[in-house]
């Protein structure tokens, strides 16, 4: 069963410090116009973000003979061995997609070939912080069933990250229906729009959660890893 959700950006969690650091400005004092653009893209952010998701619960999941393969529904997926490692013990999963919406990103476009491009990358990083923070309420709305029924689960997976082939996308949309959340894929197997977020979350009574797991990946282009080395 394909379960929606959609939020609206005042019930996310944004951390404005990140989004500083992010702009260059670690301690979180933007100064000008850097805070008036700051502000005036959160405004606009609560017009413009279409803010949606959904997610299902897998019937059957197992191992394949590779260290790094996973069979879900009958479905073989490549996610490599880092992924496979730390969903060894679940017992189902969650697969999930989420997405902030096509207008941001079409705006963050208009502006940085535009007469603003400084305004373009907030509404860019912004963009991305929205997907994400969507994704985290998500997450917990899974971590609440996956809890009611005796279960935890494990951090979030994505496609193109720890040697999880980014073409098993396709297989990760297959479970849901044709431009669900309005979101859809290239022969490529990326998504549209942009900034949007894709996955699977292990469930099983003794699988571990473990926030930030950069030191199992290679990826340096990732999100989570900008936002852990900035805090760190």
């Amino acid at each position: 069963m394909i379960r929606p959700i959609t939020y609206s950006f005042s019930e996310l969690t944004i951390d404005k410090v990140h989004l500083s650091a992010m702009l260059g400005f670690p301690e979180g004092n933007l100064p000008e116009p850097f805070d008036l653009y700051v502000a005036e893209a959160f405004q606009e952010a609560e017009m413009i973000c279409d803010i949606q998701g959904a997610y299902c619960f897998t019937k059957t999941i197992e191992f394949g003979a590779g260290n790094g393969q996973l069979i879900v529904d009958g479905l073989e997926f490549e996610i490599g061995k880092t992924i496979a490692k730390e969903l060894r013990h679940s017992e189902n999963l969650a697969l999930f997609i989420c997405t902030a919406g096509s207008r941001i990103s079409q705006l963050s476009q208009e502006l940085l070939t535009g007469e603003n491009p400084v305004l373009g990358y907030i509404y860019d990083v912004l963009g991305s912080m929205i997907a994400e923070a969507a994704t985290d309420k998500l997450q917990l709305e899974i971590q609440k069933i996956a809890n009611e029924q005796g279960s935890a689960i494990t951090n979030r997976y994505s496609p193109g990250y720890c040697k999880w082939s980014v073409a098993d996308q396709h297989k990760l949309f297959s479970f849901f229906p044709e431009n669900c959340c309005k979101i859809s894929l290239s022969e490529s197997a990326l998504m549209y729009p942009i900034k949007s977020v894709s996955g699977i979350i292990g469930v099983g009574a003794n699988v571990k959660f473990r926030e930030y797991t950069c030191d199992l990946c290679n990826q340096n282009e990732c999100f989570q890893r900008s936002h852990r080395r900035i805090k760190a």
